[in-house]
C-alpha cells in the first residue's frame, strides 16, 4: 500500500476476451472496474487501475477481481496488470490467465516475449493517437536480422533503427521496451437521448397524446440538463395501429432543453400535422448539441429568449400555415414585390468583433441622423393592384377610371414612361400563380408615372400578358 500523502504509481490493466465475445460485453466488464477505459480493438480493452489499490489491494489482487467480475457475467478473459499500458497489452495477448509486471521488472518481463507480438503492440497503440503509423513492422525482415524477442529488438542501436526503418522504427523500439507513446484517452460512451412508451390501448386524440409526450419529454429534458446538452433536432415517431410509423422532425433554431418548450413545440406541430390513425407506441429522441451559454450585457439591447421565440413561431406556423411565417428576404429578381421567407432568427445587436462602446456610438449616430428632417418621397403600394380602365392616345394613357372608392383617377395631365420589365418566361406556372403574382410566375409589364388633374401622382402599369391595366401605388 502506498504511504499516506505519497503519489500513487500509475497502474493499468488490459483485458483480452476469448473468441466470439462481443466487444460491448467486455467494455461493460471494464467499466465496472474503472470509468477510464480505452478500446484497443476487437475483444481488447485497457483501463486505468491506478485508483483500485485502495479497494482491492496490490496489482495481483486487482487482476483477480477483474477476472472474477468477468466470470460472473459469463465472459472469459486474460488479465494483465502493469505499470504501462503497452506492457499490460503485450502480456494479456501473450499469456493466459493473470500476468503482473511492475516497476523495474517491466522491461525484463516484456523483453522475454517473442518478436511476433510487436504488431499487436503497434495495432493497440494506434488507437491512442497518431503517434504510431498504421503500418505494421516486417517481422520476417527482423528475424533475418537475428531478432527473436522484444529484448533483441530493443537492444539494437536506436540510430541504426531510425536510419533503416525511419521514425516508425524508433517508435516500435520504444514499444518493444514496454513504453507508452501517448497518454490514455478514455473512450466516451455513446449516449442515446431518447424515450419510448408502449401503450396498452391505442389512443387517437391529441389530448391524451399530450400526457404521453409529457411523460417522455420531461425525463429527456432532465437528461439533457445533467449532461449540459441541448436539443438541436427533435424526432417524434408514432407507431400507428396500421403498422405504419408516423415521423415528425423539428429543426430547433437554438439548443433547447426546457421541457415545457419542447412539449409545446411538439403539440403545435402535431396539431398542424395530426396522425392518420390510432397510436400504440410513442418514441421521442433528440440530436444533442452543447448547451447554450448566455452572457448578458448592460450596453446592448436584450433580445427575447430563444425558447419564447421558438414557441411563438410554432404558434404562428400552426395558425397561418407552414412556411407562411418568418423573416422576409430579397430575391435576386427584377420582378416587382418579389420576396421570400426564411426562418426567423433575431440578429444580435452587436457583432462579436464590435466593442460595446462602438455599438453605443453607432446607436447614437443613428438617432442623431434620424432626428434631422429630410425630404423623401413615399410610395404607398396597394397589396393587390387596383384594376383600372385606361384610354390610350398616341401611345400614352390619357384617362384612367377605377371602381374602388378612395383611389384617385381621372384625366392624366402629365405622364412619364413606359418602363418595361419582364422575366420568368422560362418558368412553368399555373394560371392561378400568374394571377396571384407569385415569385415563380412570369411577368411582362409597362410602367407609367401619371399625374391626375387633382395633383395625385400614381404608378400605373399594363400587364402585357393579360392586356389589363392596374394602379400599383400612390406617390406622396
Amino acid at each position: 500500500m502506498p504511504a499516506k500523502g505519497a503519489a500513487e504509481a500509475p497502474l493499468y490493466a488490459a483485458l483480452v476476451a476469448a473468441e466470439g465475445t462481443p466487444t460491448a460485453a467486455l467494455v461493460d466488464v471494464a467499466r465496472l472496474g474503472s470509468p477510464r477505459i480505452a478500446v484497443d480493438g476487437p475483444r481488447a480493452v485497457t483501463l486505468d487501475a491506478s485508483g483500485l489499490t485502495a479497494l482491492f489491494g496490490d496489482a495481483r489482487a486487482i487482476a483477480h477481481e477483474l477476472r472474477r467480475l468477468a466470470a460472473d457475467r459469463g465472459v472469459r478473459v486474460r488479465v494483465a496488470v502493469a505499470s504501462t499500458r503497452t506492457a499490460a497489452r503485450l502480456l494479456a495477448h501473450a499469456r493466459p490467465g493473470i500476468s503482473v509486471a511492475e516497476g523495474e521488472d517491466v522491461r525484463q518481463i516484456v523483453g522475454a516475449l517473442p518478436i511476433d507480438l510487436l504488431p499487436v503492440a503497434v495495432a493497440s497503440s494506434a488507437a491512442d493517437g497518431p503517434a504510431v503509423a498504421a503500418t505494421e513492422p516486417d517481422i520476417v525482415t527482423l528475424k533475418r536480422w537475428g531478432v527473436q524477442t522484444l529484448h533483441d529488438f530493443a537492444a539494437l542501436p536506436p540510430a541504426g533503427i531510425a536510419a533503416r526503418l525511419g521514425q516508425e522504427g524508433a517508435a516500435w523500439q520504444r514499444l518493444a521496451r514496454g513504453e507508452d507513446l501517448a497518454p490514455l484517452v478514455p473512450s466516451v460512451p455513446e449516449e442515446r437521448f431518447e424515450q419510448a412508451m408502449e401503450l396498452e390501448w391505442p389512443i387517437e386524440g391529441l389530448e391524451p397524446l399530450a400526457f404521453v409526450l409529457a411523460r417522455l419529454i420531461d425525463p429527456l429534458a432532465e437528461h439533457l440538463e445533467r449532461r449540459g446538452r441541448g436539443a438541436a433536432v427533435l424526432h417524434v415517431r408514432l407507431h400507428l395501429v396500421t403498422r405504419e410509423v408516423y415521423t415528425r422532425t423539428l429543426q430547433l433554431p437554438t439548443p433547447i432543453r426546457d421541457a415545457r418548450t419542447l412539449r409545446t413545440l411538439v403539440q403545435l406541430d402535431l396539431e398542424s400535422h395530426p396522425p392518420t390513425a390510432g397510436i400504440d407506441r410513442v418514441e421521442v429522441a433528440v440530436d444533442p448539441t452543447p448547451g447554450r451559454v448566455l452572457q448578458h450585457s448592460l450596453l446592448t439591447r436584450p433580445i427575447p429568449a430563444p425558447e419564447q421565440l421558438s414557441t411563438l413561431m410554432a404558434r404562428l406556423g400552426a395558425l397561418m400555415g407552414e412556411g407562411r411565417a418568418g423573416s422576409p428576404v430579397l430575391v435576386d429578381s427584377w420582378q416587382p414585390d418579389a420576396c421570400a421567407l426564411q426562418p426567423f432568427a433575431p440578429r444580435e445587436m452587436a457583432h462579436a468583433q464590435d466593442s460595446p462602446l462602438a455599438t453605443v456610438r453607432a446607436d447614437r449616430d443613428d438617432w442623431l441622423a434620424s432626428a434631422q428632417p429630410r425630404a423623401a418621397m413615399a410610395v404607398r403600394r396597394f397589396r393587390r393592384p387596383v384594376p383600372a380602365r385606361v384610354k390610350v392616345e398616341e401611345g400614352e394613357p390619357r384617362l384612367v377610371l377605377v371602381d374602388r372608392r378612395g383611389v384617385a383617377a381621372g384625366h392624366v395631365t402629365q405622364c412619364a414612361g413606359p418602363w418595361r420589365t419582364s422575366g420568368g418566361w422560362w418558368q412553368e406556372s399555373s394560371p392561378l400563380e400568374r394571377r396571384a403574382g407569385g415569385a415563380s410566375a412570369p411577368w411582362d409589364r409597362d410602367e407609367w408615372d401619371v399625374t391626375f388633374a387633382d395633383g395625385t401622382t400614381c404608378l400605373l402599369f399594363q400587364d402585357r400578358l393579360a392586356q389589363t391595366w392596374f394602379i400599383d401605388a400612390v406617390l406622396d
